[in-house]
Formats: C-alpha cells, structure tokens, sequence
C-alpha cells in the first residue's frame, strides 16, 4: 500500500546516525539512492523488500527542517526486545523520550512500543503487535 515515507533533516549526517542506529534492530538497512539533481537524501528498506523505502532529506526549498505539528512515523519491530533496544539506540545517537518503551493496551492486546524524537523533532514510533505474529 505504501511507496515510502519521508521526513525532513537539517543535518544528513546526524540523521543518518540516528536512523541508522533506531532501525537496523528492526532489519532495516540504509541503501545509496540518487535523487537525480534534487537534495539530498538518505533511504532505509527492509533487506529482503524494495518497497516501502523510509527517507530523509534536506527541504528541497533549502529552508530548516521542521518537524510536523501532529505527524509520526510508526516502525513495526519484529519483537519486544527489537523495541526496547531501538529505542536505547536511538536515545543514544541523539533521540529524544517521548514515551518509554511498554504496553499500549489501549491500542490493543499484545501491543507495546516506544515513542521518541529524532536530532530534527520529528516523532517516530516503534511498535511490536503480538496480533501481526505467526
């Protein structure tokens, strides 16, 4: 359903550590793309998929990264361990609590994730949903 995803960074570099570091426990790696003359930009996607594809960029007006009133990326983990070790990873490379890691029974039974911010504010979710498990 979904082509990709992107947010805005003001720095590449810290973005990239922080991203880097937030998704490879969820099997997400960072691959080279091209953007062929526009800003630019860093992309994950899963090692065995081309689609959806996560991004960050530079605002392709030039103008400061800002993070979106009410916006948030949710990352699906493929345990409760891969949650609460993205989210350490991502406090340690510049994330931001938003929300420790734990169960969200309101969202459902089996449901436990983590909220935080990237370097840049922008809000990322980190989700492990016993109901999606074989």
């Amino acid at each position: 359903m979904l082509s990709h995803i992107t947010v805005g960074a003001s720095d590449l570099g810290r973005a990239g550590r922080f991203y880097d570091a937030l998704l490879a426990p969820l099997g997400l790696k960072r691959r080279i793309v091209s953007p062929d003359g526009g800003p630019e930009a860093l992309c994950w996607v899963a090692t065995h998929a081309s689609l959806p594809r996560f991004y960050v960029y530079k605002p392709f007006n030039g103008g400061t990264a800002t993070a979106g009133n009410g916006s948030m990326v949710a990352f699906l983990a493929p345990s409760i361990a891969a949650v609460n070790t993205a989210y350490a990873d991502g406090l340690a490379h510049g994330g931001r609590d938003d929300g420790a890691p734990g169960p969200r029974a309101r969202y459902g039974d089996g449901y436990y994730g983590a909220y935080l911010r990237d370097p840049d504010g922008n809000k990322v979710h980190i989700v492990h949903r016993a109901d999606l498990q074989p």
